[in-house]
């Protein structure tokens, strides 16, 4: 790699989470000369682990889908993705339980999920359900390449890409209808509004106001769910390890705390009071954070105003041992009434009273079998959705021991007996403290409403040399889509190459250790 290093190509990512990671991949394959700086003490960002009962428990993101992406982007870095990370394709997509007792199983199959939901909820919703999936494929088909593995369009280059003759596939997209208005016409069954209104929460909105384009959540868990052998952490391991093999230099345990620019980018300051100067930075963090880091410059991108904010959540990363319900890897047990908890969260600013909670049992496969590490207390995280006002307050002891009081009544209702062994909490606050700027915001801006995906950053800001990558910008938050956005921004500097300074010295000042 260092034949083709040139002068002007040192490049700066700042943040180790998954955009920051395949902007490093994409980038150091093309040659740049890449250093990743962050504050924490290993890669990987949200897709963390908290330690309980002497192990390691996956506490951040834990579905896997759209492998496509990372095929594609270890192959155009001359690397085999399959051989940095086993994985296995789940049967079942997540089990379903509810307060009446009733439990549903998705499946990648359509065929088993048609015949599950009829025996659930009869033939009409059985019959919605395979419409449902075929529309839901189309708006994943017609947005794919026009919108969610391209550059930020506007409204109007959207429908360009689109194509004018394309009208049905426009139409499709049902832009300006609610996910839930639209769910209303294929599902019958409350309980299944609630079960595909829940993709809303995938990007951290409620499905009362986002698009129901976001009904495309469906196609992409139906074309493959994956369970990451080793726990999704192990994901962000081995992306960085392939980041360094391709030449990527990583420097754990300081993070930065400015970025200094006057008519473009020159480098960094780090929490230390190093300065490292940069051809090119790619801000790998929430793009609220942007605007402490660039005081005073012009094209730093704005806060997301805390009403704008996606969800937040509350978290139990545990060893417990479990009893009754069945889990799966992925299981979601509802509350009554959907409609109150998102009120509670958006309106009202807090922790719905009776929430709906999702539970990762990670020494699970997907039929719930148990691996005999977990026979002494399995490693759960367990989550239920909370404002992101993080930043300017933080629950009590006793507001968090009320929730899990309530969290667990939801479960016990739903037949699941939970008994911990070890448990830690992370609240909004703590989120906010881990991730600056986001008000503890795991998704960036709210997806309400048709202009709201419109809105997020795109790779590229208004000041040169500076590109952003991750969840809170376009396309959007979850796994695959940061790491997209991190390709993104590994392209548009690139493209932009020519315009960069080459007239500094090769190297990074500072001395960079490889951490």
């Amino acid at each position: 790699m260092d034949e083709k290093r040139q002068s002007g190509d040192r490049v700066i990512v700042i943040g180790a989470g998954i955009g920051g990671l395949c902007s490093a991949i994409a980038l150091s394959a093309q040659g740049f000369d890449v250093t990743v700086i962050e504050r924490q003490g290993d890669p990987g960002g949200k897709m963390r682990t908290v330690p309980a009962g002497g192990l390691p428990v996956d506490s951040g993101p834990t579905v896997f889908t759209m492998k496509w992406v990372f095929d594609g982007l270890f192959d155009r870095a001359g690397l085999s993705f399959d051989t940095y990370v086993p994985l296995a394709q789940a049967e079942i997509l997540a089990r379903h339980g509810w307060r009446d007792g009733s439990a549903l199983d998705l499946f990648a199959d359509v065929d088993k999920t048609v015949a599950a939901v009829d025996a659930f909820a009869g033939a009409e919703n059985a019959d919605g359900y395979r419409r449902f999936a075929r529309d839901s494929q189309q708006v994943f088909e017609t947005l794919k390449d026009s919108y969610i593995a391209a550059p930020r369009p506007s409204p109007v280059d959207l429908v360009r890409r689109i194509g004018l003759t394309n009208i049905a596939d426009m139409w499709a997209l049902k832009p300006f209808s609610s996910l839930w208005s639209a769910l209303g016409g294929y599902f019958p069954d409350g309980r299944l509004q609630q079960l595909f209104g829940r993709y809303a929460t995938y990007c951290g909105s409620s499905p009362y106001q986002a698009p129901a384009t976001l009904m495309l959540v469906a196609h992409v868990e139906r074309d493959g769910v994956w369970l990451v052998e080793g726990g999704m952490h192990a994901l962000a391991r081995a992306l960085g390890e392939a980041a360094r093999s391709l030449g990527a230099a990583f420097h754990y345990g300081d993070g930065v705390a400015q970025i200094e620019a006057g008519d473009a980018v020159t480098g960094v300051v780090l929490a230390s009071g190093e300065r490292l100067d940069a051809d090119a930075v790619v801000f790998n963090g929430d793009a609220s954070a942007l605007a402490r880091m660039l005081p005073g410059t012009k094209g730093a991108p704005k806060p997301v105003p805390a009403a704008a904010r996606s969800l937040s959540a509350l978290t139990w990363s545990m060893r417990a041992k479990t009893g009754g319900f069945p889990l799966s890897r992925h299981t979601v047990f509802f509350s009554d009434d959907y409609r109150a908890e998102f009120d509670s969260i958006f309106r009202d600013r807090a922790v719905p009273k009776q929430p709906t909670v999702y539970i990762c049992a990670q020494d699970r496969d997907d039929a719930g079998t148990l691996s005999p590490e977990g026979d002494a207390g399995e490693r759960l995280l367990c989550l239920i959705n909370a404002p992101a006002d993080g930043d300017t307050r933080r629950l009590t002891t006793s507001e968090i021991d009320t929730c899990f009081a309530n969290t667990c009544e939801t479960l016990d209702r739903c037949g699941l007996t939970l008994d911990p062994v070890s448990s830690t909490p992370t609240e909004p606050a703590d989120f906010e403290a881990l991730f600056p700027g986001s008000g503890g915001a795991l998704y960036g801006r709210a997806s309400h409403g048709w202009m709201a995906s419109f809105q997020r950053q795109g790779s590229r800001t208004a000041l040169r040399g500076l590109y952003l990558a991750g969840g809170s910008v376009h396309p959007g938050p979850g796994v695959p889509m940061a790491a997209l956005s991190g390709r993104l921004a590994a392209e548009s500097l690139v493209a932009d190459r020519a315009s960069m300074p080459k007239s500094r010295p090769a190297g990074i000042s500072g001395g960079i250790s490889t951490g």
